[in-house]
């Protein structure tokens, strides 16, 4: 696939692994979106770095668990690149708490989880959908993990969150 003077949109992008895509995307080519949600700073500095492969980037603030942040944020990725090819919903959060610690699995936790890595990932996609249905194509990649498949990893909550976005995007 041709991904030349195509944009995406990659959530997390300041992150460790939603670097390593905003780098991958934009040396074939892609203009980047870089959407963050705490640090104006990092996400400011991985956009001037993908200028390198001769690419427009930008970052974008966006809680990806507020309808209205995310609305704005996509109305605002068309108006900068004039299209929206692209989503990858790599943003993530995890809190360690074995899995027998259910006490320590507080109500706030297990929401925040859940929102941010399942609940966000579909809110993204619905509000990106609209703009890849009138342009008649986009693609969407969502990160989930090996934890999704299996009730292993750090958390209770972030197994379900990444169980349940492997269902969302089949």
């Amino acid at each position: 696939m041709d991904l030349k003077g195509t944009v995406a949109v990659v959530t997390g992008g300041n992150g460790g692994l939603g670097q390593r895509i905003c780098h991958a995307l934009a040396a074939q080519g892609c203009h980047i979106a870089v959407v963050y949600a705490q640090s104006k700073d990092q996400a400011d500095g991985v956009a001037r770095d993908l200028e390198k492969h001769q690419v427009g980037a930008a970052a974008f603030a966006c809680d990806v668990t507020k309808r209205d942040q995310v609305q704005r944020m996509v109305d605002d990725v068309v108006k900068r690149f004039g299209r929206l090819d692209i989503l990858v919903n790599d943003a993530a959060y995890n809190k360690s708490i074995p899995f027998k610690d259910l006490d320590n699995l507080t109500y706030e936790e297990w929401s925040k989880i859940i929102d941010i890595n399942l609940t966000g990932p579909m809110l993204v996609t619905k509000a990106v959908a609209p703009v890849m249905k009138r342009q008649g194509s986009g693609r969407i990649v969502n990160i989930s993990s090996v934890a999704g498949l299996g009730p292993t990893g750090s958390s209770i909550a972030y197994a379900v969150s990444k169980a349940g976005l492997i269902h969302l995007t089949k």
